[in-house]
């Protein structure tokens, strides 16, 4: 059994311990909500609408789910207030299934060629370059090993930062010099990694947003350039998100998606904030997989997002 094959006691708590916040102000909200009501009716769904909302669901996922929740109360009739929370916890996990935000291979699991690249993106700031290296470090504990590829070389920290997370982890890191063409880091990293039979290549990008057309231009380079080493690449695209800026991060997931072909989601920095629900309303109006979340400083804290999982700790009970 691998080593993410199943959930460990570890994991949940460090679950629960980074959802905390998150579910402390939402159970707050729907208590106040439901406060002397025995029934689910037009007051109480009124209230769980401003709920969702302002716990960072989003406008247009919060409009679906009331109007699910509309659906169940009709068809039941009548409806007990207190059984809200499990109404919610089963439609927002249908919600995220629907959304392919569902469980992903672990670490351990075989990739379907080698070297599988991951292209990173994301404003600077978000832990981008963080959840690169405990990426490389969950990979490398699973057995495989990796390179890292310095592709932000517009910024003196970001690469230093990578460098300092190769040690850390113990995982080889291509980098040029400041301004380098970051295409040609990309070029380099993926003949080292090739020629050294590594399984997985990361590879870190600029994170500069104020102008869109050269940063899809700039993307769209890097792309072609490695697939002129490897035909597939680049095999996912991930997106970091720092979860605490609740609304900012979709305007981000907005203009990423935009500028180039995102196909996975990182959200970052869930354990400092009360803003967990926009994991939910990402995944469902961008139509992109949650694929791991940050729930804390350590190497460890990166976690797979496991639907089941983050509804079930969020909201108690199974999520199904």
């Amino acid at each position: 059994m691998g080593f993410f094959s199943f959930f460990s006691k570890e994991k949940k708590e460090t679950l629960d311990k980074g959802l905390s916040k998150t579910k402390e102000s939402v159970f707050g909200k729907i208590a106040r909500a439901i406060a002397g009501k025995s029934k689910v009716d037009d007051e109480v769904l009124d209230n769980l609408e401003e709920v969702l909302i302002t716990s960072d669901v989003g406008v247009e996922t919060t409009l679906k789910i009331i109007k699910r929740i509309e659906k169940r109360v009709s068809e039941d009739k009548y409806m007990n207030a207190n059984e809200l929370n499990t109404i919610l916890r089963d439609e927002i996990a249908a919600l995220l299934t629907e959304n392919k935000s569902d469980d992903v291979d672990d670490f351990e699991a075989p990739l379907s060629h080698k070297p599988y690249v991951i292209m990173v993106v994301g404003v600077n700031g978000v832990g981008k370059t963080t959840t690169i290296g405990k990426l490389a470090y969950q990979f490398k504990k699973a057995g495989k090993s990796v390179y890292l590829g310095a592709a932000d070389t517009f910024r003196a920290a970001a690469v230093e930062q990578l460098v300092i997370w190769s040690d850390r982890v113990g995982v080889p890191v291509v980098k040029q010099k400041m301004g380098a063409d970051p295409a040609s880091v990309a070029y380099d990293t993926l003949s080292s990694a090739v020629a050294n039979g590594a399984d997985v290549v990361i590879i870190d990008t600029a994170g500069r947003l104020h102008n869109k057309v050269g940063l899809m231009n700039e993307l769209t380079k890097i792309k072609n350039v490695m697939k002129k080493v490897v035909p597939t690449a680049p095999d996912e695209v991930l997106l970091v998100l720092d979860g605490s800026t609740g609304q900012n991060a979709f305007e981000q997931a907005r203009q990423f998606t935009l500028a180039t072909e995102v196909n996975a989601l990182a959200v970052t920095k869930l354990d400092g904030t009360a803003k967990g629900g926009v994991v939910i309303g990402i995944s469902d109006q961008f139509k992109i997989p949650v694929k791991y979340i940050g729930l804390g400083e350590g190497m460890e804290d990166l976690q797979i997002f496991r639907k089941k999982e983050f509804v079930e700790s969020l909201f108690g009970g199974n999520g199904k």
